[in-house]
């Protein structure tokens, strides 16, 4: 008997199995967001050098001589010669002194951590065209340097030359120089009262070096 070929008909089950794997893929491809959220974000992380810069002044403020006056902050080595720490007196005779007050400060941004005086040898020259025979006049005279009720050094210029460098904190009991911060220093020249003709006519020089450290 002949018959007409029927309709295909498509199982449920297999739809049903298709329908779920659709579902499961696209939730699977679902982006997933929490609930809550925090951050932070920096920006601005910086680290730079301070700077340790000497100034010293003389005792009228009138004079200035800058560490940076040598070369700049890369040197920052400089050769100060018009605060004379003698006094620059040339016509001084047996038994006279000269006093002359020295500040020195911090102008950096950092402390200074360490304040050293290195005084150089002490030196005689001629000071005219008549001079006396005598070559011990850096024994002659006597050199006190303080720094308020501290006394840094006490002694002839002979002796300070040949002391070596003086930690300026620890004869001052302080611990640092701070930024800003400022000592003032009177130093007094005093000539030996017995002394004679033969010193007549010659002169002393003595150089200097305050330093800091940070």
């Amino acid at each position: 008997m002949f018959r007409l070929p029927s309709t295909r008909t498509t199982s449920w089950p297999v739809m049903l199995t298709g329908g779920l794997s659709s579902l499961v893929l696209a939730l699977g491809m679902t982006p997933t967001f929490a609930s809550f959220t925090a951050s932070i974000g920096n920006s601005i992380n910086a680290a730079g050098m301070g700077t340790l810069v000497m100034q010293e002044t003389n005792a009228a403020g009138t004079t200035t001589c800058l560490s940076t006056d040598g070369g700049g902050i890369s040197v920052n080595l400089a050769t100060c010669s018009t605060i004379n720490k003698y006094g620059g007196e040339l016509g001084m005779s047996a038994g006279s002194s000269v006093v002359t007050v020295a500040n020195i400060k911090n102008v950096g941004t950092v402390d200074a951590t360490t304040f050293a005086l290195t005084p150089g040898l002490c030196t005689q020259s001629a000071n005219g065209a008549m001079t006396g025979t005598a070559t011990d006049l850096c024994s002659k005279i006597t050199v006190t340097i303080t720094s308020g009720a501290a006394t840094i050094f006490s002694g002839t210029a002979a002796a300070l030359g040949a002391g070596g460098t003086i930690d300026v904190l620890a004869t001052t009991a302080t611990a640092k120089l701070t930024a800003g911060a400022q000592k003032s220093f009177t130093i007094t020249a005093t000539v030996d009262p017995a002394m004679g003709n033969i010193y007549q006519g010659l002169k002393v020089s003595q150089p200097m070096t305050w330093a800091f450290s940070a």
